[in-house]
């Protein structure tokens, strides 16, 4: 059976098998564009978008809605995103410099990352950004140091950690003890960093933010961690801490295979809103605004990777090995975190599987390997395969391992496509090389 549940929003199957993608073929869009390429479908952006802003607002109107750049960002996902009233997280002077060029006003934006440089720092003050979300008692000093330079006063928030598991790959955990991001509140750092953010000359202390992993299937980490942290807060009242902003991060869930199941936004804005609000009302504290920071949820489930089958080797009973002209180059995340994707045979797709397979990428590598004992049709050199929830963090952590050009990207709606990122062509790869 087709894996709906996993594709964008308009992909369906037609008459003849063939996938189907914002109304184009998917057979077309790889003779057009060749292969690998990404494919994202506008519809299914959009109405994530407007998903996490309706959910959000709906129970909570003084909601910012900012998208996390580094599931992936271009100049036209941008003026797209901002198009959707959504503001921007970025993390580094390249993620700022995307945002400027689609024109973004930095009053939208603001800065995460826990090693900033300072020539970072200083692009963003010079561009007035919105806020910097401080990570570092170093950050915090070089900050406080660089803004008063140029004569500002910078808006920030300070990063916590609230020390809260939420159960995902501990490769992307970030809210425990043991992480190299923010301030821990179990050792003392966040308190002795709201202090010294306090008492800075050149910034203005807004609020905390947390960020506790991703992706996060459950919802008790987030009301555990939000009423941990406000109640955190709470103690520096007298101390000049007014919480304007709060932000409990992102992270939220997709589905990559057909057995997942992600709470729906709906449910993380209710246990997150009503958390907040409850525990504000217990503490007697004013209501802040809440920024959280979809990323992955917003592209992830628009984007469709498309590869063309090339050699395939059969070792009796041990396993088949079908290649494809793209791997680990495009997707590492199966390499890195041990990350579970479904594949479809784009050219086949009504067909009924009829043999195990491992998909294996082109690149020198053993564990270059896109998925490992998978059933699906009879498959021959030539057939088009599609792997869904493509759009985050495949496309933002590319790579030209082997000096292979990274694929180009389509953005597809109503039956036309798009180009939004040509291939990388030979010449691209070596244009920063010296002779």
């Amino acid at each position: 059976m087709f894996p709906q549940s996993v594709f964008p929003d308009t992909a369906e199957v037609d008459s003849q098998g063939q996938l189907v993608l914002g109304g184009i073929r998917a057979t077309d869009l790889a003779d057009e564009y060749g292969t690998p390429v990404y494919v994202l479908d506008e519809d299914t952006l959009r109405a994530r978008c407007r998903s996490f802003i309706d959910e959000f607002r709906k129970l909570y109107p003084a909601t910012n809605v900012s998208y996390a750049c580094k599931a992936y960002i271009n100049p036209a996902l941008a003026k797209m995103f901002q198009e959707e009233g959504m503001g921007f997280d970025v993390v580094s002077g390249g993620e700022l410099a995307t945002a400027i060029s689609a024109g973004i006003p930095m009053d939208e934006v603001y800065f995460h990352g826990n090693n900033k440089t300072p020539q970072e720092l200083t692009e963003a003050l010079e561009h007035s950004i919105g806020w910097v979300v401080v990570d570092s008692f170093h950050e915090l000093q070089l900050l406080d140091r660089l803004a008063g330079e140029i004569g500002k006063t910078q808006d920030i928030l300070v990063r916590v950690s609230p020390g809260v598991d939420p159960h995902t790959h501990v490769y992307t955990t970030t809210g425990t003890l043991d992480s190299k991001f923010g301030f821990s509140i179990q050792t003392g750092h966040a308190a002795e960093a709201i202090r010294m953010s306090l008492a800075a000359k050149n910034l203005n202390l807004r609020g905390l933010h947390f960020h506790l992993g991703s992706p996060i299937f459950e919802l008790e980490p987030y009301r555990v961690a939000t009423d941990l942290v406000l109640r955190f807060a709470a103690e520096f009242r007298e101390e000049g801490l007014e919480m304007q902003r709060f932000s409990p991060g992102g992270g939220f869930a997709i589905g990559y295979t057909r057995d997942d199941e992600p709470p729906p936004v709906s449910d993380y804005a209710e246990a997150i809103v009503s958390t907040m609000v409850e525990t504000c009302q217990d503490l007697g504290m004013e209501l802040p605004s809440l920024v959280i920071e979809p990323g992955r949820s917003i592209i992830g489930p628009a984007g469709v990777a498309l590869y063309r089958v090339g050699g395939i080797k059969d070792v009796p009973g041990i396993r088949k090995f079908v290649s494809v002209d793209g791997g680990m180059g495009d997707n590492i995340r199966p390499a890195l975190y041990q990350a579970e994707y479904e594949v479809v045979a784009a050219n086949k797709a009504n067909m009924e599987p009829a043999e195990k397979v491992t998909i294996a990428g082109k690149y020198c590598e053993s564990g270059d390997l896109l998925a490992t004992d998978i059933m699906l049709p009879n498959l021959a050199s030539g057939d088009l395969l599609a792997v869904p929830a493509a759009g985050a963090y495949c496309p933002s952590m590319a790579s030209n391992y082997n000096m292979n050009p990274r694929p180009p990207m389509v953005l597809v709606k109503d039956g036309k496509s798009r180009l939004i990122r040509r291939r990388e062509s030979y010449q691209d790869m070596m244009y920063c090389d010296v002779v």
